[in-house]
């Protein structure tokens, strides 16, 4: 990309994108794909511009994946303070641009933190999410004001056009979680239901009656109940239950 070029970003790319959301094992994966693609795409030729996005999810530890092992350093400071460019954006759905950290008075203590890294100019732009999904992409130039003018256009686009494949990733890994949490359940329940069963021709009792034995064992040995359950079927020797499901 040249310094001032005006073009948009290469209708490839969000192919590209596209594909690796098929092709990446989780969201984690496909950032650091994006992050490594945003790079490429906004650097140019002996001006190299580093990369980072930061995730936050409900109920989910924020995730902070950068381009290269120079930019990982740069992105975790994301987590060491709690006014950053990259949350304002997230947050606020709006661009922050540290134009010159050596004289910048808005993030006095980031500034000084990329400073020192080497990093003069920070860009942070909110990519376009759902609901209380946020995420943001980070860019650093060792180079004041490096993303003025067009330069803010071409990055502001790209994000835009990126953002569909971030948002079916993220949509991708919520169904692929969901999925793995009635998994569990399903084997859990399996493990219970056995036991009970056990428990009933052990004790010639009811259904009701063995599940409280299986409750009071759990309580009284201050263990989970699926514990105590998989322990009961593990006694006859038959080995962990095996539970069929179509995910």
């Amino acid at each position: 990309m040249a310094g001032e070029s005006t073009a948009k970003p290469d209708t490839s790319i969000t192919e590209h994108l596209h594909e690796l959301v098929l092709s990446s094992s989780d969201v984690e994966d496909f950032l650091s794909e994006l992050a490594q693609v945003s790079a490429r795409n906004l650097s140019e030729p002996g001006d190299e511009i580093l990369c980072a996005i930061t995730l936050l999810r409900p109920r989910k530890a924020a995730t902070t994946v950068a381009s290269s092992p120079g930019a990982d350093g740069l992105g975790q400071l994301e987590h060491e303070f709690s006014h950053t460019p990259s949350m304002s954006a997230s947050l606020g759905r709006e661009t922050v641009h540290v134009r010159d950290a050596s004289i910048d008075v808005h993030w006095q203590d980031y500034s000084a933190a990329v400073l020192a890294e080497g990093v003069r100019s920070v860009l942070a732009l909110p990519f376009e999410l759902e609901g209380e999904t946020k995420a943001a992409l980070l860019l650093y130039s060792s180079r004041p004001n490096r993303f003025a003018g067009r330069v803010l256009k071409f990055a502001e686009e790209f994000v835009k056009q990126t953002s569909l494949a971030l948002r079916l990733a993220v949509r991708f890994a919520h169904y692929s979680e969901a999925a793995a949490n009635l998994r569990a359940t399903l084997e859990s329940r399996t493990q219970i239901d056995m036991a009970v069963g056990i428990i009933m021709a052990q004790n010639r009792c009811s259904q009701q009656e063995a599940f409280e034995i299986l409750r009071t064992a759990s309580s009284t040995r201050n263990s989970k109940l699926h514990d105590v359950a998989t322990a009961v079927v593990n006694s006859l020797g038959q080995g962990p239950a095996k539970t069929h499901y179509d995910g």
